[in-house]
């Protein structure tokens, strides 16, 4: 790769991890006020994650059709695009707290979603620009700015909620609306290439989906991206409902889940050396193991102490496997596959958080902390079964 590409390939990487930092604070945001501004408005408590549920229903139905559109008109323009949905997202959903309409806030959840199916492949963007031993340093620098909304998001959240009292929230999301104007304009300096347009020289024409997707490779790939997202959003979408419920502040709930977006996104800046050195699978069954220790830490008592411990290393254990299966995914297509198998994976991955994100609110008010946490147990099986098979596959082909 030539100086000139090289510079290119680290502003991309750089833009995009600031557009994830920017996109990403406004999720955390969501992440930390949705469910209390959904049991704010909800006729019945059991739908308090519902705009959280739908909001990745949408993310999941979405992320195909950005991809395609992303491949015919570029990345900037869909990048660009998925940012002013985010505008739209936020703007809406202050204007369901102000007007106390819940169907209006799921409306704003529906628009927010779409916008994070858009910015979900900033990772992608990253991988692509840079040569292949550095993409998984590549994903995992973008995955780093992810630090700043660690800190930004929770403080944003406090600094906001009460900006339009005595509507607790609607702030919140005017916020999210500003950063993602931000984003917008970011975007533009990014060096995207532009849209590809029928096959290159030396190219062959691109497999069928149902052919890629059954490759063991993208199947561990995709275990490992749904069962980090999906357990980690079960037991955080509950958190601060527990919290509360357990007697503890919205301030205290606020402090556990900045110290869990730190613990997801801080690994990021050595996840993928870690990667490079020991190897993708083994990154990935420590991450499983860390969600191991998340149930442990939950299960063992309610104080403050507990859900942090907990959610620090619920954090760990979605930077390992995410990063993982993100990184393991870049193995099992050709450029010319890249759009679509990216789109399945990421369609899995969020059709697997939507399940989550309602599963959470309802096991929380019908069981309790006790079951969410219990309800990890199935997925984290599967998941290191995966591993152990893929290994197992890898090792006779050696």
């Amino acid at each position: 790769m030539s100086r000139v590409n090289i510079t290119a390939a680290k502003q991309t990487v750089f833009v995009m991890a600031l557009g994830q930092a920017l996109s990403m604070t406004g999720a955390s945001i969501v992440m930390l006020v949705t469910a209390l501004a959904g049991a704010y408005l909800a006729p019945d408590a059991r739908l308090a994650t519902l705009p959280l549920a739908i909001q990745f229903v949408f993310t999941m139905i979405a992320a195909f059709p950005a991809a395609l559109w992303m491949k015919k008109v570029g990345r900037r323009i869909g990048f660009t695009a998925g940012q002013i949905i985010g505008v739209s997202g936020g703007v809406v959903s202050c204007l369901a707290l102000l007007d106390n309409n819940f169907l209006v806030l799921i409306a704003g959840a529906a628009l927010l979603g779409a916008h994070n199916a858009f910015w979900g492949y900033y990772r992608f963007a990253a991988a692509e620009a840079a040569p292949p031993d550095f993409r998984a340093r590549a994903i995992s620098f973008v995955m780093a700015g992810g630090i700043v909304s660690a800190i930004a998001g929770p403080e944003l959240a406090k600094a906001t909620r009460e900006l339009f009292s005595p509507v607790l929230f609607a702030g919140c999301y005017a916020a999210l609306a500003a950063l993602s104007a931000v984003a917008a304009v970011l975007i533009q300096f990014a060096a995207l290439p532009a849209p590809r347009s029928g096959l290159r020289r030396g190219e062959v024409p691109a497999r069928s989906l149902k052919e890629i997707t059954a490759q063991p490779v993208f199947i561990v790939a995709a275990v490992s991206g749904m069962v980090g997202y999906g357990t980690m959003i079960l037991v955080m979408s509950a958190t601060p409902l527990s919290m509360v419920d357990c007697g503890l502040s919205f301030e205290d709930a606020a402090f556990v889940i900045q110290w869990h977006a730190l613990a997801m996104f801080g690994p990021s800046f050595f996840t993928g050396s870690l990667i490079k050195r020991f190897g993708v699978l083994r990154i990935i069954t420590t991450g499983i193991i860390l969600n191991v220790g998340c149930m442990a830490a939950n299960l063992s008592g309610i104080e403050l102490a507990n859900f942090w411990t907990g959610l620090v290393a619920l954090g760990l254990g979605w930077n390992f496997m995410f990063i993982g299966g993100t990184t393991l995914l870049t193995e099992c297509y050709r450029t010319e596959e890249q759009e679509k198998t990216q789109a399945a994976n990421d369609c899995l991955i969020f059709a697997t958080i939507s399940v989550a994100t309602f599963s959470s609110g309802a096991l929380q008010n019908s069981f309790g902390w006790e079951a969410v946490n219990g309800a990890m147990v199935v997925p984290l099986s599967i998941a290191m079964a995966a591993v152990v098979w893929l290994a197992s596959r890898q090792r006779r082909t050696a």
